[in-house]
């Protein structure tokens, strides 16, 4: 029985392909459009000692977010310019230490412009502006880069030990994420269930819905569990010269929201390559159905490596049992 009377309008709006049926409700929504959500803006550290004359250092920029590129000495703005400019960045601000760029829209990867700056003493720095490759939906952007010709100099070695301990910061969280996946009953049954284990998990099979979306065929299977629930989306990928990568996977509350529910996820193998298939698992606690009103449904999104949202699937809180 279809319900679709009972879907809000801002999901039905927002949808290319609704579907939606009855319990355990699961709504499917198969997308090609990127989400562009630019993450915090950073700042960073370029060592041109670090880098060959023979390639620029880069800097990567988001579409109205200004990225400010701090010098060791004044620049000459009649002997500053970026090739190509014009459509696609406001004009280039050359003022004392600093060099801005603001971009009218979101740039890709591929896209590449040359900026060139002039130091008054004569000095050339080449840069290359372009895009982080990561998903849009999650990709970095520089907002201040240092840049430095001298690595022995004062700001140069302040700025790179606070670069290398944020590193060594970042590197102990993500060894305290995998510790944690490690004793995690919930990534054991993702694996599991990635591997196509399913009779070793104590999960029951609610749905299965099978999905055509260009060059990728998926198969959805929903799964409820005590205190628990699980999807299982198997792929297909019919590319003739790409592989299938994971980019962002996330779970929320609805889908305009920005905070993110905690779930396990396992991909099986990591990348498909043209004409094979693989399994991604998703498993949730109950914990991550909690509100301060109850018990509430969660929408799972699902964007491929370039960006694009490959599937969304709407979680009904009645699959926790």
């Amino acid at each position: 029985m279809w319900l679709l009377a009972t879907c809000p309008v801002r999901l039905v709006c927002a949808m290319r392909h609704p579907l939606l049926f009855r319990f355990p409700l699961l709504l499917v929504l198969v997308a090609s459009e990127a989400v562009p959500q630019v993450c915090a803006p950073t700042e960073r550290t370029l060592i041109l000692s670090e880098h060959p004359r023979t390639e620029a250092p880069k800097v990567y920029v988001g579409g109205q977010t200004a990225t400010v590129l701090r010098l060791e000495k004044d620049c000459d703005p009649a002997r500053t310019s970026m090739l190509g400019w014009k459509g696609h960045f406001e004009p280039l601000i050359c003022r004392d230490r600093f060099v801005l760029l603001y971009p009218l829209r979101d740039l890709t990867p591929s896209d590449r412009f040359l900026l060139q700056v002039t130091l008054t003493d004569g000095t050339e720095l080449p840069f290359i502006v372009t895009a982080h490759p990561q998903a849009y939906s999650d990709r970095q952007v520089d907002q201040q880069v240092n840049v430095f010709e001298n690595r022995e100099g004062y700001d140069a070695v302040l700025s790179s030990l606070y670069r290398a301990l944020d590193r060594e910061r970042e590197l102990r969280e993500e060894n305290e994420r995998y510790r944690k996946e490690e004793n995690s009953i919930d990534h054991a049954y993702a694996t599991l269930l990635a591997n196509g284990a399913v009779k070793a998990v104590p999960f029951r099979l609610e749905k299965t819905l099978t999905l055509k979306d260009g060059d990728t065929s998926m198969v959805i299977k929903l799964f409820s569990g005590k205190g628990k629930a699980a999807v299982v989306v198997n792929l297909n990928n019919t590319y003739s010269d790409q592989p299938w990568t994971l980019g962002e996977t996330r779970l929320t509350a609805d889908s305009t929201s920005h905070t993110a529910r905690p779930f396990a996820l396992r991909m099986n193998p990591s990348e498909i390559i043209p004409g094979a298939s693989g399994a991604l698992a998703v498993v949730a606690d109950k914990s991550a159905f909690v509100s301060q009103e109850g018990l509430v449904d969660l929408t799972l999104e699902i964007f491929r490596g370039d960006g694009l949202r490959q599937v969304a699937i709407l979680l009904d809180r009645r699959l926790i049992r």
